[in-house]
């Protein structure tokens, strides 16, 4: 199969991973794989593999690549990770932007990024909850429709009959049986599953996502932690949505998982070049046309994007007028007429790239 062959293979999974890449909950999900999968099997090389779809797309399309680069261009705040967030009479802040995952490369803080970290005072991510490990457990108890089917609802009995076959088979090479989840909420499901199996892995080995790892050393320096949003706010968000939406996104991601590699390749190289602007742009250069244009879809990006960023710059506010803090939140949260760059000048706060 030639890189021409490959890319029609990923149109459907590149829709399903547009859709999680905006949901840019990993660090969060995988709290909750750990605590629902710990006995799971996860055979893998720490080394993920994938092709970078962007490399390939220069050799094959350099016409449609330049094309891609122009949009992302036009994408506002679309290129950096770190942003120093200034107002008059405080110290300055800065906001960076992370990606949920265990990569080394994703890891390694840029001289810049370390040197804002080093110096801020509080640091903050998007749920400090994620650092009490009885945390998932608790909101498990305290509302487990958010994660499972609480009304004897089962995922068989959603699932297409013409796709059963398929998922169980799917299921089974990653040493899961439908009837152990069979109650689980299928979003949840997807995202452990759409998760390279070398992340999970890494997590079984403990290594921790940048944002944990931020947190973390920042509890041991003794920095002060906080959170932009709960555990129950995200859940609450991504449970809100139509549970045909959730279904089809477990379907497309079990047949295509194979082809996951290069996406979350792709995705990990533009993120360490700061380029995160083009990310959108070629995720959706490879999905069928009209696919986004739907009413779930719009759901989706209203209630696990925008809000989310709108809440995000309320409650960030008040941390950086108190100066000196280091807000780390998911890179694809920052770029964008309504994200997080651009709502905080609209605040009146002064954002320069850095």
């Amino acid at each position: 199969m030639n890189d021409n062959d490959m890319l029609p293979s990923l149109d459907r999974l590149a829709d399903n991973i547009l859709r999680l890449c905006l949901l840019a909950s990993w660090l969060l999900l995988a709290s909750f794989v750990a605590v629902t999968f710990s006995a799971t099997r996860a055979h893998a090389e720490f080394g993920c593999g994938g092709h970078d779809l962007i490399a390939d797309m220069a050799k094959t399309d350099p016409a449609k690549l330049d094309a891609l680069r122009k949009e992302a261009a036009g994408t506002s705040n679309g290129k950096g990770l770190l942003w120093k967030v200034e107002k008059p009479g405080v110290s300055p802040s800065f906001l960076f932007g992370t990606m949920h995952l265990t990569d080394p490369r994703v890891l390694k803080l840029s001289d810049a990024a370390e040197q804002a970290y080093d110096g801020a005072g509080t640091i903050v991510i998007e749920t400090d909850e994620v650092l009490d490990p009885k945390a998932p457990m608790k909101v498990m108890a305290e509302t487990p429709d958010l994660m499972m089917f609480t009304d004897g609802t089962t995922l068989d009995k959603l699932i297409p009959r013409d796709k059963l076959d398929t998922v169980k088979a799917a299921l089974s090479e990653r040493g899961i049986s439908l009837a152990a989840v069979n109650r689980m909420q299928p979003w949840m499901l997807t995202s452990m599953l759409a998760m390279p199996a070398c992340e999970l892995a890494r997590k079984q080995e403990g290594t921790n996502f940048l944002d944990i790892k931020l947190a973390e050393e920042a509890r041991n320096r003794g920095k002060q932690i906080a959170g932009l949003e709960t555990i129950k706010d995200q859940l609450s968000a991504m449970a809100s949505l139509p549970t045909q939406f959730h279904i089809d996104g477990l379907i497309e991601t079990l047949a295509l998982g194979p082809k996951l590699p290069d996406v979350f390749e792709t995705m990990t190289v533009l993120y360490t070049q700061g380029d995160v602007g083009m990310i959108f742009p070629l995720m959706r250069s490879v999905s069928p046309e009209g696919t986004e244009s739907g009413e779930n879809y719009a759901q989706f990006e209203e209630k696990m994007i925008l809000a989310r960023n709108r809440t995000m710059a309320e409650r960030a506010a008040p941390i950086i007028d108190r100066g000196n803090a280091f807000v780390a939140v998911g890179a694809l949260h920052l770029p964008g007429e309504q994200g997080l760059v651009e709502l905080l000048k609209n605040k009146g706060y002064k954002i320069t790239a850095q």
